[in-house]
């Protein structure tokens, strides 16, 4: 499977009062990162939205927590095609970090295929087959 890493640093802005990572900062990660899995690809977001006037909104999206991120901590991200349908693609992005390989958390993001030709009315549609056929071959990887 293609896999994106990408390495960060936990701040002090992504604590808690307890000293550990805020849950929602995984989310905006897990966003991100899913942002950059489909540039890695070559299925950059802006580009689908400007040229063929699809998104890739999120439907679902969950986290299991293993262990505590803390400040300082440098951290890597790997995000990967977990399952994909003729709708819809699942992301899966495991939080490790790097020092000794705990696994932090581990989340997913179902992504649904939308039309968003007209901003008043998204549609949920099939994946065009030359998309489609991309992401197949990166979960293939």
């Amino acid at each position: 499977m293609k896999q994106n890493i990408i390495k960060r640093r936990i701040m002090w802005g992504d604590l808690d009062s307890l000293g550990i990572v805020f849950y929602p900062r995984f989310y905006e990660w897990f966003d991100g990162c899913g942002h950059l899995y489909f540039e890695s690809i070559g299925l950059p977001m802006n580009e689908l939205w400007q040229r063929k006037s699809l998104l890739f909104g999120l439907v679902e999206t969950s986290s299991r927590y293993f262990s505590p991120g803390r400040y300082n901590d440098r951290i890597r991200i790997v995000s990967e095609i977990e399952d994909l349908t003729p709708k819809t693609v699942t992301l899966i992005h495991r939080v490790e970090r790097i020092s000794d390989g705990t696994r932090l958390v581990e989340g997913l993001e179902k992504r649904i295929c939308m039309d968003v030709s007209d901003p008043h009315n998204f549609q949920a549609r099939q994946i065009p087959p030359d998309i489609f056929e991309i992401l197949q071959n990166a979960r293939a990887e």
